[in-house]
């Protein structure tokens, strides 16, 4: 075929490197360089040509998910004494507000009408009198914390820079927390003090911290894709005593308010267990709730009377457990309100008799739930401020098989009326232990109101069937998750649901990977791509952005054994001249810190040179935004280009958009997500890009 579309000037270099015996090409390394004049003028030419090339269906879809995005957000509660901390956003919000009981005490637009600044995270101290909170700048993740306080909103310290989503822990009184610093270790900081102390140092990895109700005991995990565990006796000098090292599990641990050292695991148990062991003690664990065959374990609380919640998805679907406390023997369940996602449970620091959770599925937005065990009854505690009727949709969950005879499963969406092959998009993620689970998006919904399918698949490489399947699909068995994704494919076609020429991928950071793995591993299998954030140049990847850290996860390309491994699969090195690759549209954040924006560039003009055929390979370039947080109006706009660019190229023609050829109540819509599916980390144990 002939191109339509002229590209913008790219110079393919005659770069090759023999690395550890292979020749590796790079003839697009010059576009790693953002500031560099040439990537400069490729990029001025990439947005002249995604600008013109912005698809017909794209106002339509930014008018009505305009119109979705109102129904606004509500979290669990966060108990400091009597005061209640949690998160609220209004029809029109840009940003979550962070609320004490009913009275705002910081709004990100407050701080910076322009939107571009996002608050990251924040920990109450013990007495609900001080807040730590974290903000991030124009997509900038390394955000720097403050210290607030919460009747007066003045801030009383900081900025301390480099706190990447930093977990922070409060000692009691207020006066000094410990928290993390550039990913590098743990950190104590007295209120007022210029110099913080190093407290514990594991280099570039992923930290948590966690502390006792009464301040004694500090829980520190760090690792990379496993977790080792150390204790601190704070009243005996602090000084932190191996409770895991050098196993390859990973385990969250936590001293409930009974005074036990409780303790997630996967440790010998792939779907993970529940252990408690004495402080003073802590190397001795017994077994208080076995591994379940079927589900994995999720988070956990500890209540008056005895009880203990456990939450678990069984196949990618939400339940909680009421155990007593003392035995672990199951009592019974936590009734809810259909099949769909548990968030994090929350207590009081000091126990109670209440639990909060929230709960999500494909067509409800999260709401908040109150479980009191005194009468083991759970009530809704609050909704979005937004309300909309459910749309009319069917969940349907089916079960296919892997290259390897292994039996995966995905969840498809679809109106009910309406046979015959249809435009259909299918998403995963399938890495760092992550499961995705059923949640509520109203990009998802808006495309299934207009007529298409929406199909996710559980990939090896999450966390939907625990530690096993994650192994499954990381390191040497990567492919395993692309083959996953292959035979998801090939389902949709073989039972009807669409065909090739109507099915389209969506994916993003590791998602974003699986998406570049799949249209040129098969071209052949898909109609169109967007690849948002994605890892794409897997021989490079761990010298920029987190990729260091993810070294664990995918494997080391300084390694010889290793770096096979990745240039098997790596999407950048697979792209072949004359292969008729499916229309693909990348999108990119200038200031990402995670996935550094010269894979998709590279990758994008690997594939503009390449591609055999008449479909485009385009290019979305935002200056002043990053991989995390983001306005609504800016994910607003991303989800209406990604729509309408898909289902211009797998032929859809939505006749009713918001249902006014097919009857669908114009209300029945909801608050946007940046993705086709809401991702629902596991809190406990989940390690996310």
């Amino acid at each position: 075929m002939t191109k339509i579309v002229k590209y913008p000037e790219a110079s393919y270099l005659p770069l090759v490197e023999n690395l550890h015996g292979h020749e590796v090409r790079d003839p697009y390394r010059w576009l790693e360089d953002p500031a560099s004049p040439d990537t400069r003028a490729w990029l001025a030419g990439q947005d002249a040509l995604w600008r013109e090339a912005r698809p017909p269906l794209r106002e339509r879809f930014l008018a009505r998910l305009t119109e979705l995005s109102r129904v606004g957000l509500v979290t669990a509660p966060v108990w400091r004494g009597e005061r209640r901390f949690h998160l609220r956003q209004d029809a029109g919000q840009e940003h979550p507000v962070l609320y004490c009981d009913d009275r705002p005490v910081l709004d990100p637009m407050e701080l910076d009408p322009s939107g571009l600044t996002t608050l990251d995270d924040w920990q109450p101290d013990p007495a609900g009198r001080l807040l730590a909170y974290q903000l991030s700048r124009s997509g900038d993740e390394r955000a720097d914390l403050y210290v607030g306080d919460v009747a007066t909103g003045e801030r009383v310290d900081g900025p301390i820079g480099g706190c990447r989503y930093s977990p922070v822990a409060w000692l009691p009184g207020g006066d000094a927390f410990y928290y993390v610093r550039f990913h590098q270790g743990v950190y104590l900081h007295r209120i007022g003090e210029a110099e913080d102390v190093p407290v514990f140092e594991r280099g570039p990895v992923s930290y948590g911290l966690t502390i006792s109700p009464d301040g004694r005991w500090l829980l520190i995990s760090a690792g990379a894709s496993y977790h080792d565990v150390w204790l601190a006796d704070l009243a005996r000098g602090g000084e932190p005593r191996a409770v895991q090292e050098g196993v390859r599990a990973r385990t969250a641990a936590g001293v409930g308010p009974d005074g036990r050292l409780y303790l997630l695991t996967d440790r010998d148990a792939p779907r993970r267990r529940l252990c408690v062991a004495d402080p003073e003690a802590p190397e001795r664990w017994r077994e208080l709730v076995a591994e379940d065959p079927e589900a994995v374990l999720g988070s956990f609380t500890v209540l008056q009377g005895g009880r203990l919640l456990l939450s678990a998805t069984r196949h990618a679907v939400g339940e909680i457990g009421v155990h007593d406390a003392e035995t672990g023997e199951r009592l019974g369940e936590v009734p809810l309100p259909g099949l769909g996602s548990i968030g994090p449970l929350t207590s009081r620091p000091g126990g109670g008799h209440e639990a909060w959770f929230s709960y999500t599925d494909a067509v409800t937005p999260p709401q908040v739930w109150r479980y009191d065990a005194r009468r083991d009854e759970a009530t809704l505690w609050a909704t979005p401020p937004g309300h909309v009727p459910a749309p009319d949709v069917e969940s349907r969950r089916l079960e296919y098989t892997s290259a390897d005879g292994t039996r995966v499963r995905m969840l498809v969406v679809a109106r009910p009326s309406g046979g015959g092959p249809r435009p259909a998009i299918l998403t995963g993620y399938g890495g760092f232990g992550i499961p995705l689970l059923p949640g509520y998006a109203s990009d998802s919904l808006a495309w299934v109101e207009a007529g298409g399918v929406l199909a996710v698949a559980g990939l090896r490489g999450g966390g939907e069937e625990g530690e096993a399947w994650h192994r499954d699909g990381m390191l040497e068995r990567k492919q395993n998750v692309f083959d996953d994704f292959t035979a998801a494919a090939e389902k949709l076609v073989a039972d009807g649901w669409t065909t090739p020429d109507r099915l389209a991928v969506w994916g993003e950071s590791n998602g974003g990977l699986l998406v570049g793995a799949a249209v040129t591993q098969r071209p052949d299998l898909f109609a169109a791509a967007v690849c948002s954030a994605g890892l794409l140049d897997m021989v490079r990847y761990h010298r920029s952005g987190l990729g260091p850290s993810w070294v664990g996860e995918y494997g080391d390309p300084d390694d010889p054994e290793q770096l096979a491994w990745l240039l098997a699969y790596s999407p950048y090195h697979r792209v072949r001249d004359g292969v008729d690759y499916p229309a693909t549209l990348f999108t990119v954040s200038a200031a990402d810190t995670r996935v550094d924006p010269m894979h998709a560039r590279k990758m994008c003009a690997a594939m503009q040179r390449a591609t055999g055929g008449d479909r485009p390979i385009l290019l979305r370039h935002e200056p002043d935004v990053g991989h995390g947080a983001r306005a609504v109006s800016r994910s607003i706009a991303l989800a209406a280009d990604a729509l309408a660019f898909l289902a211009e190229h797998t032929r859809s023609d939505p006749p009713g958009f918001a249902g006014d050829a097919d009857g669908v109540d114009a209300a029945a819509r909801a608050q946007l997500g940046r993705a086709p599916v809401q991702v629902v980390a596991d809190g406990a144990l989940g390690q996310e890009q």
